[in-house]
């Protein structure tokens, strides 16, 4: 496996380490072999090499498998300036479904307990122009008074991203989807996706598919989650739903990410570079260690890699027994300890399992 390391920006240089560390205590505890690529990209890229995404980081992706990438701080670049963007990475590698668990602990604060939902959100299509064209927007202006929106659906956007949900759930106990749109009001566009998700789902025989309104699992996640497994939705209904389900669990602090796509996959986690405590030592690792640890299991699931998969469940197990002990968990989550002594209690647990 080759894997890439993009540290990111602010408490990306702190969470980063930690997650490779926990990797490279799962790989070694496996007997998986990684050959792992320190790669700039964010400020640090273009401290080197003049953007935020060096030619030399975007043609050494082509040939991972995957990569682990911190948060960006892209709020805080200078703007109109093309040099300081997002790194556009979904685009570039075709990542197009961001795969996000909210699962809740139960020693840890959280509106409901019980939850362990794994959304699966379409991340090339919809009304995010940074994400569906290469020239223009699909919005403008023609005066004052009127704005014009553009929404994109494609069959082969919608087949895709369900079955990327439909693996996901065969994987899991429940094996259920449960994909969410809105087609009696938009009937081609939501229609669309719906169509391909009702095909996909004939494919899956032993999982169990369901539809819902976007209005109506909103309402019903709030009230009772734990009814729901798979969760496959577009693009900004996703963007909304997976924040809801971080807020279910606790936050962004427990809201890892995958951006995965037909090759390769990017480890990343939902919540920003949070520069208000970079280098206090006090960020929580905790969602970019399980990023990594999703990173391990789609690698194994997509290669057929048993030591791959090995690794991603010796994490697992490390991650729940360090919050169930809640000796070394970082002040958001309870506790006193620091990130890097997190990242110590997960990793030797990892090599203690």
């Amino acid at each position: 496996m080759k894997i890439g390391i993009l540290l990111g920006d602010d408490i990306g240089l702190e969470v980063v380490p930690e997650c490779v560390k926990v990797m490279k205590a799962a790989a070694s505890r496996s007997g998986l072999t990684i050959d792992w690529r320190p790669l700039p990209v964010g400020k640090r890229g273009h401290e080197e090499h003049g953007d935020t995404l060096p030619a030399v980081t975007e043609k050494a992706l082509h040939d991972l498998n995957g990569w682990v990438c911190g948060p960006i701080g892209h709020a805080t670049y200078p703007r109109n300036d093309p040099t300081w963007v997002m790194p556009p990475i979904r685009k570039k590698y075709e990542l197009f479904a961001a795969i996000r668990p909210s699962l809740s602990h139960s020693n840890l604060k959280s509106v409901h307990k019980n939850v362990d939902i794994v959304f699966v959100r379409e991340l090339t299509e919809g009304m995010l122009y940074s994400e569906t064209v290469i020239a223009g927007a699909p919005e403008f202006r023609p005066n004052n008074d009127i704005t014009v929106a553009m929404r994109v659906i494609t069959r082969k956007g919608s087949n895709r991203v369900a079955r990327e949900a439909f693996e996901i759930a065969r994987t899991r106990g429940r094996k259920k989807v449960t994909a969410a749109h809105k087609e009696p009001v938009y009937r081609l566009a939501c229609g669309m996706f719906a169509e391909e998700c009702r095909k996909v789902a004939r494919e899956f025989p032993d999982v169990t598919f369901e539809e819902s309104m976007i209005d109506t699992i909103s309402m019903k996640l709030v009230m009772a989650p734990q009814q729901y497994d798979v969760v496959v939705t577009t693009n900004q209904f996703g963007d909304i739903l997976t924040d809801i389900g971080a807020g279910l669990v606790g936050g962004l602090g427990l809201a890892p990410g995958l951006c995965v796509g037909e090759r390769q996959a990017m480890a990343q986690a939902t919540h920003g570079s949070a520069p208000d405590i970079a280098g206090q030592n006090a960020a929580n690792p905790y969602a970019m260690i399980m990023s990594g640890q999703m990173l391990l299991q789609w690698l194994g699931r997509k290669h057929g890699e048993p030591k791959a998969i090995a690794a991603a469940e010796y994490i697992r197990t490390a991650v729940v027994k360090v919050i169930a002990e809640a000796k070394c968990l970082t002040k958001d989550l309870g506790g006193n300890s620091g990130t890097t002594q997190m990242g110590d209690a997960i990793a030797a647990a990892v090599s203690a399992a």
